[in-house]
């Protein structure tokens, strides 16, 4: 007998719960590619795209997953030989310099750990000692889906101002958009990339380029950009063909219509201050299994956690066991570990981590809570007794969270 019958919980950092409204919307014939209503709705999803990142500037959408936002981004700016300097606090950062390196470009690493964020004094050092100006661009993660650390653009932007450095700000925004309060003009971000999968609730396979005027001065000086990466056609292109390329992603325009009109719907204040008050619920209570036993948060320090990923450690091998338990015997799903492996756990089997992003809710969340602690039990894993209550006290009692 197993009480995973019903429906399931995919309680992984991405692709998150697709709402019903989303996926009523993708099932529907195919449209009329080349004119019509397809026309009408592209010329819709684009000014409420950019609301969701908070800019003025430009979008370009591609049929692609969020390594090719990464490769998007970095193909239209630069060319063989140009530097970036990318400021590392977990696996993601490590991802779009590789990225970098098979296109030639030459990236300048700062390593922070997994346990850290960015720390802007020293990228502004670096900044400040390249007077002749060679580093293009500053690219980082927002929030970094592995570590849960979530880097603050504000600072970074006042680095490369107080050095008086030309750089373009980048921001892996893949996690982080549409779940943690991000304003892109107003931070001074130049590029933020990210995905479909995630916040913005639609299934993989979109992801989406958001570029400032000192971006596109920099791809207009760029002497080849591959054909369909190129993101000039896809925002000055007259015809819908040519804006994706060719043929356009029909069913999941649909679904990113239907998402984007909840998020407006409810309006993006709120949803950042629902995936705060949220993040709050899963910390309550993994702060008290904290209390006793192997299992710890990855970051002590609340401000630096991301509101869409909660990443835990629980003990050499524990980790990959709960994951089993709660998926085999409750249908919840949990993340694996990435990027956190130590010398006495090469393999992270003793890490995992918490969803909550997109579309979810309390009892969503209590739920998942409620889960961890049976196969917490079932398991005989050591852990701090009372995080159900803790948790509920968040949801009865939610701070006052104002964006």
């Amino acid at each position: 007998m197993s009480l995973a019958h019903g429906r399931p919980y995919l309680a992984i950092p991405g692709p998150s719960v697709m709402p019903d409204a989303v996926l009523q919307a993708m099932h529907q014939p195919a449209p009329n590619i080349y004119e019509g209503d397809i026309v009408t709705l592209v010329e819709g999803i684009v000014p409420d795209l950019k609301r969701v990142a908070r800019t003025e500037g430009e979008v370009a959408i591609y049929i692609a997953n969020g390594h090719g936002a990464w490769e998007a981004a970095l193909s239209n700016l630069f060319k063989p030989g140009d530097r970036v300097l990318i400021p590392a606090t977990g696996r993601f950062a490590h991802g779009w310099a590789d990225m970098a390196v098979g296109l030639g470009i030459v990236p300048q690493i700062v390593e922070f750990g997994t346990k850290s964020p960015i720390d802007a004094a020293r990228i502004e050092e670096i900044l400040a000692a390249d007077t002749a100006h060679e580093i293009k661009a500053v690219m980082f993660s927002h929030v970094d889906t592995a570590s849960s650390i979530r880097n603050d653009p504000r600072p970074l932007r006042a680095a490369l101002d107080a050095a008086g450095h030309p750089a373009l700000l980048m921001a892996d925004c893949i996690a982080s958009m549409a779940c943690d309060e991000f304003h892109m003009d107003a931070w001074g971000v130049d590029v933020a990339i990210t995905g479909s999968q995630k916040g913005l609730m639609v299934p993989p396979g979109l992801s989406f380029v958001f570029f400032n005027d000192r971006a596109k001065e920099l791809r207009a000086a760029n002497p080849r950009v591959s054909r369909y990466w190129d993101w000039v056609p896809r925002t000055e292109a007259q015809a819908v063909y040519q804006y994706f390329g060719g043929t356009s992603p029909t069913h999941h325009l649909f679904g990113l219509r239907a998402a984007l009109d909840m998020l407006h719907g409810e309006g993006m204040e709120h949803v950042w201050a629902r995936h705060a008050t949220l993040a709050r619920v899963v910390w309550a209570a993994c702060e008290r299994w904290s209390e006793a036993g192997a299992l710890k948060l990855n970051l002590s320090d609340r401000g630096l956690r991301s509101h869409a990923v909660t990443a835990l450690g629980v003990g050499v091998g524990n980790g990959q066991k709960l994951r089993a338990w709660t998926a085999e015997n409750a249908g919840l799903t949990l993340g694996l570990g990435l990027g956190m492996a130590t010398e006495e756990d090469p393999n992270g089997t003793g890490f995992f981590r918490i969803g909550h992003m997109g579309h979810l809710n309390a009892h969503m969340v209590l739920g998942a809570v409620g889960v961890i602690e049976a196969g917490l039990q079932a398991l005989q894993i050591p852990h701090g007794k009372g995080a159900l209550e803790k948790a509920a006290e968040v949801v009865a009692q939610p701070e006052a969270v104002a964006f």
